[in-house]
């Protein structure tokens, strides 16, 4: 596989997730050719400083970059949604109103919230799997694997004091990379525009176009003395990065070279028409109605009190996210008969298998073997999602109560929980799950004491929970101890839940061993039958660099979409009737009136606010910086597009596109907007060029 790696550069400009230790062997050609002037080197080298050194983890699930030498961070708004939410309450709402820090001083720790820095990156394919016996089985393998991943990590671990690390399966399985990161946990909120701005157009345009959401929040990340990573401190000072970006005031237009460098989270770019069906039939309609119904009430509740509001913006924004993207993946998968095309890949690839490979190598199998597995998993996964999104990730009482005791922990969970809101939604939750799910597979509460003590009435049940459990406040859950929490209704529930889930869990263990290998083969067949094609691996959470053009698109007959927006979209959405999306801020609409743009206008003398590029995004890249061919910073990738939400599954490169926050219009709002010319004087902007219009 290392051989064919070796010799595939010819990749599609707009489609991939690349590796970055692979650029000079399979991009970088290409890259040139399409307008990039940097050099492998130059965006990642193992030695050297490079533009790799400025891009981050932030937080638990998008990207960041470093834009100055004091470690200053850009991401996005709704990246640090859940940051900002933190630290907002209703006599300082920072999610209402914004919040900008004129010195350091003034700069907010935000607890909990992480950066992460990779080091390096080594592929460990030979550590890990070059010890299995070709004739092992699947559960030989994986128990061989996961031993050699321990041994690897361990021996990383001791090589790089008080480094992270991770390592990682890349193509099924066929391919591990170790990646090792330094993590930083003293990081301040500096400044964010207020949600009018930073989420303008809030669920009706999230994964639309067009859009107009300045998407962006600015921190910084501090070190101690030494410049290494420490708790939060008084005495830590900004890190000193070694590595920032160079930010452009030129502006875009349309072909010219982008790309994105980031961590995309999770794609399923080899998922099989079998994996197709359980996604359209089973795991996103059960997504989409859960979620849909919970969110129905949350959105009442937060609606009657402010309190409420910023204690469940970022549980609501994180649901309904993916409950959008659910839709339109379905919507997708239908509309570009993604199955279809799935189906004539697997029978060029059984026909390849059958005729060039031999039984033993397993090819021939791989496809029967993920369709049977698929067949028997499906009816424990569609039972075990209700027990996820329906119990664990929807009633907040089940998930505090199997949680250990912890007088921190309690606190903070209390102060973003509403026990009022949490009952309604319990009383709902629980009438789906009897009506949606096989009997055998409820959590055996409903049969011990739903039906044996309350006849089956699961809503007199729910209100018993909420009036007997000390689990609904902070006063009562103090009071508990690891002897008294076992008595507690709320302990005995979620150890009913989480019980079944591993039920579960074992009932389908055999299959999905059966799975795994039947993935793994097929890649590797897929691989084996295209050797002059370019494979690049499903997103992991791990760095990649994905590039393309500045393009518009065609989303439908005789329509076509203009490749930027601009500042007077934004005036033009403005909708008093629904105030909370679409509400524009008196200052905003000042500074149009007057034309007062500075240097952020665009050559036709507006201000661009946002701008599509074919780039090769998902879930994760939030907060990416996208960058011109020198590596400078022009915008931040926060969204894609509705027409192609298959995308995870089947790249469409005539519709999908990654939306960016033009940084122009970034830096316009934290100048203009904000008066924030202290942190306009800490980036370096390169001179701008003239452009035509």
């Amino acid at each position: 596989m290392l051989a064919l790696l070796g010799t595939m550069w010819t990749a599609r400009a707009d489609e991939g997730m690349w590796l970055l230790p692979y650029l000079q062997k399979m991009n970088i050609k290409q890259m040139r050719a399409e307008g990039c002037r940097l050099t492998a080197e130059d965006i990642y080298s193992m030695n050297n400083s490079s533009l790799k050194d400025a891009i981050i983890v932030f937080g638990g699930g998008c990207t960041g970059e470093i834009v100055s030498d004091k470690g200053l961070i850009f991401t996005n708004h709704h990246c640090g949604y859940g940051s900002i939410q933190q630290l907002s309450s209703v006599e300082h709402d920072y999610l209402k109103y914004g919040f900008w820090a004129s010195s350091y001083d003034e700069e907010l720790p935000v607890p909990g919230l992480t950066v992460r820095f990779v080091r390096s990156i080594e592929d460990v394919t030979a550590q890990i799997a070059g010890n299995v016996p070709s004739t092992s089985g699947e559960a030989e393998r994986s128990k061989i694997v996961g031993e050699n991943i321990a041994l690897v990590t361990k021996e990383l671990e001791t090589q790089n004091k008080g480094m992270s690390i991770q390592v990682l399966p890349f193509f099924g399985g066929n391919q591990y990379f170790a990646f090792v990161m330094e993590v930083f946990r003293d990081v301040r909120l500096v400044g964010t525009p207020p949600s009018s701005i930073g989420n303008y157009g809030g669920d009706t345009d999230n994964w639309m176009w067009p859009r107009h959401t300045g998407d962006f929040s600015v921190f910084r990340v501090y070190a101690d003395k030494d410049n290494r990573p420490a708790e939060y401190s008084k005495e830590n000072r900004p890190y000193e990065a070694p590595r920032h970006l160079e930010i452009s005031l030129d502006g875009v237009r349309e072909n010219d070279f982008a790309m994105v460098m980031g961590f995309p989270g999770s794609t399923e770019r080899y998922m099989t028409s079998y994996e197709i069906d359980q996604t359209l039939e089973v795991s996103n309609p059960q997504r989409i109605f859960i979620r849909g119904e919970r969110q129905e009430i949350m959105r009442r509740h937060m609606e009657a009190s402010d309190e409420v509001r910023i204690k469940y913006a970022s549980k609501y924004a994180g649901s309904s996210n993916y409950w959008k993207n659910s839709i339109g993946m379905s919507r997708g998968l239908e509309r570009l008969n993604v199955r279809a095309k799935k189906q004539a890949e697997e029978e060029a690839f059984q026909k390849w298998a059958d005729a060039n490979t031999l039984p033993e190598e397993g090819y021939m199998e791989a496809l029967p073997k993920i369709r049977e597995a698929i067949e028997n998993i499906t009816p424990a996964a569609a039972s075990q999602q209700y027990l996820q999104e329906a119990f664990l990730s929807a009633v907040e009482i089940i998930r505090n109560a199997a949680q250990d005791l912890d007088k921190e922990r309690l606190e903070e969970f209390f102060g973003d929980y509403d026990t009022a809101l949490d009952h309604e939604v319990a009383r709902r939750m629980f009438r789906i799950a009897r009506e949606n799910m096989k009997p055998e597979d409820l959590p055996s509460v409903y049969k011990d004491v739903i039906d044996a003590r309350f006849g089956g009435d699961t809503d007199a049940y729910v209100d018993w929970l909420y009036e007997t459990s000390a689990y609904t406040s902070l006063e009562k859950a103090l009071t508990l101890t690891d002897e008294t929490r076992k008595q507690d209704p709320a302990y005995e529930l979620a150890k009913s839940v989480i019980d079944r889930g591993r039920e579960l869990s074992e009932a389908r263990r055999e299959w999905t061993t059966l799975y795994n290998e039947g993935h793994r083969l097929y890649i590797a067949g897929l691989m084996r039958m295209q050797p002059d094609r370019a494979w690049y691996p499903d997103a992991n959470f791990t760095i990649r660099l994905t590039y393309g053009q500045v393009l518009p698109y065609d989303p439908a007959d005789a329509v076509t979409y203009n490749y930027f927006t601009t500042l007077e979209g934004v005036l033009a959405k403005e909708d008093p009737e629904n105030p909370t999306e679409f509400t524009v801020e008196e200052k905003l609409k000042e500074l149009y009136r007057k034309k007062d743009y500075g240097r952020y206008a665009d050559a036709d003398g507006r201000i661009h606010t946002c701008f599509l590029a074919n780039l090769d995004i998902t879930g994760g890249n939030s907060g990416s910086p996208v960058l011109d061919g020198r590596g400078r910073l022009i915008g931040l990738a926060f969204d894609g597009n509705w027409e192609a939400m298959s995308g995870d599954i089947a790249f469409e490169p005539e519709l999908q596109r990654c939306i960016a926050v033009d940084i122009r219009y970034v830096l316009f709002i934290i100048d203009k907007y904000a008066g924030c010319k202290h942190i306009i004087d800490e980036l370096d902007i390169a001179p701008v060029k003239s452009r035509r219009k």
